[in-house]
């Protein structure tokens, strides 16, 4: 079973020290409104046991905004639960009444993203969406700002000079961080790979090059291969892992930073007795969880969900209610590594 928070866990997720969460926990001294709803919302996140006794009252007179999300791949276990955080981020919003519009969109068409855009720019106060970098969702973009509905992008950035600002993981780094472990854990020098599913995904682009950089600069010994694109579909990244894996007898790892780990996770299965490979993907779901607590894989790099639905929906409304986003444009949130040991199943 997965072990109860704790005080301590309050503190680290709220950011504050022991004795505040102590003081917010039980009325002992006064403490600022802002802090004690952040140790309320990380009650919440946690699932503290007296998080519903903790919340304060939401005043009556706060404004109500509709806030569109798309995403994609309404039945992958990571949408829904990106989905799930999504609501709950809204629906605890402090500082306004939130009503939240979520449409996936399952076409790789940069059309159909564009329909689906336009449709919630015209009853939504903002937007914020995973897609490509792509010239006609730039377009589409552009034409909501000007009509003075903000977009963001989510995981990979597009539409840069656009978007009123991206939020997800510096995915450069995360590229590097992959490419670190997979020198440490292999057992020899040897020839590495890289898949993405689409040339149009900034995200996977960074990542790969994070990926390779690290190599280039301090791991000479290995070789990257050429990258392999394979679509987003089980079937086709189980064949294609299959295939790596019969071609290439000098593979010692792989890394797998978006599209359909499941069919990676697969073909592994059914060849791990054959060759001894580190594999990493990202993103924890039911398959990558199953897959690290039996040793199929061997790190999950994650993004945190909950963290990142409620930083983005105080930015939406700090950009509905100023116009002006982040200086930067751009917030990176500290990513989750999940390995076989720190792993356990959800209650």
């Amino acid at each position: 079973m997965t072990k109860r928070p704790t005080i301590g866990d309050l503190a680290r997720e709220s950011r504050v020290s022991v004795a505040t969460v102590d003081r917010v926990l039980n009325a002992r001294h006064p403490v600022r409104e802002e802090t004690a709803r952040r140790v309320y919302e990380a009650a919440r996140a946690l699932g503290y046991p007296t998080a519903r006794l903790m919340e304060p009252p939401r005043p009556r007179h706060l404004p109500h905004y509709r806030l569109g999300f798309i995403l994609r791949k309404p039945a992958h276990p990571f949408f829904a639960a990106f989905a799930r955080e999504v609501e709950a981020a809204v629906n605890a919003a402090p500082s306004f009444h939130g009503i939240p519009s979520i449409e996936f969109v399952t076409s790789n068409a940069p059309g159909d993203q564009v329909v689906l855009l336009k449709n919630l720019g015209a009853r939504c106060d903002a937007i914020a969406m995973v897609a490509p970098d792509h010239p006609t969702i730039t377009e589409a973009v552009e034409d909501l700002k000007v009509k003075g509905i903000p977009v963001f992008s989510l995981l990979s950035d597009f539409a840069a000079g656009a978007r009123a600002g991206y939020i997800g993981l510096n995915n450069r780094q995360v590229g590097r961080t992959a490419a670190w472990m997979v020198a440490k854990a292999a057992k020899r020098p040897g020839k590495v790979a890289v898949f993405v599913a689409s040339d149009r995904s900034q995200g996977q682009e960074l990542r790969e090059i994070g990926f390779r950089s690290y190599f280039r600069e301090n791991a000479r010994t290995f070789e990257v291969l050429d990258t392999l694109v394979s679509p987003e579909t089980r079937q086709l990244t189980y064949e294609a892992t299959l295939d790596l894996i019969h071609h290439e007898p000098e593979l010692v790892g792989f890394y797998v930073p978006g599209g359909a780990m499941e069919g990676a996770i697969a073909a592994l299965r059914e060849r791990r007795e054959s060759r001894d490979l580190v594999a990493i993907v990202n993103e924890i779901t039911p398959d990558s969880r199953a897959a690290l607590v039996d040793g199929v894989i061997t790190m999950a790099i994650a993004t945190p969900l909950g963290r990142l639905c409620r930083e983005l929906t105080t930015l939406m409304a700090r950009v509905i209610e100023t116009g002006t986003a982040d200086p930067s444009g751009q917030i990176d949130l500290p990513f989750d590594i999940y390995l076989p040991e720190n792993i356990s199943y959800p209650d």
